[in-house]
């Protein structure tokens, strides 16, 4: 019979420790399959020209995926946008290539190559005057975003 108090014991352990463990695992395997890639890659962003990338709705932006998981897409860029935001997505851009201004916020800012922009949600930004180029940019949006995440701003 003292076997049946410590069963008892052990079982109440296992399944407390069950309950613990349960949403931390839940938590590592999204985020496991969130930051997974189906296919290795290596792009040399330096040889791909505007003209390689596939249009958009946008007749003056090109855009190409590179990497789109659950939490975050990367894309090559080149082109103009209209003045807008994004409510949901925040974005960073990296100039890969070309040089010239674009507007973030209130500011008409320079760019050229090396230059890392980070755009928060509800920041309104836009495409460029152009000195050289075109301008091509990486750009990341967290969390990946929607297709009606873009608002025009006159």
């Amino acid at each position: 019979m003292r076997s049946l108090p410590r069963i008892l014991a052990i079982t109440a352990v296992a399944f407390t420790s069950g309950i613990i463990a349960s949403p931390l695992l839940q938590h590592a395997l999204s985020e496991a399959h969130a930051a997974s890639v189906s296919t290795p890659a290596i792009y040399d962003l330096f040889s791909m020209q505007s003209t390689d990338l596939p249009t958009t709705s946008n007749p003056e932006m090109r855009s190409k995926p590179l990497v789109v998981t659950d939490n975050a897409t990367i894309a090559l860029q080149a082109g103009n946008a209209p003045k807008h935001y994004h409510a949901h997505a925040d974005e960073i851009q990296y100039i890969v290539e070309g040089t010239g201004q674009m507007w973030v916020g209130n500011e008409r800012r320079e760019i050229k190559p090396g230059t890392l922009i980070v755009i928060p949600k509800g920041t309104p930004h836009s495409g460029t005057i152009v000195t050289s180029g075109p301008i091509k940019a990486i750009s990341i949006k967290i969390p990946p975003q929607a297709s009606d995440d873009v608002v025009l701003v006159n």
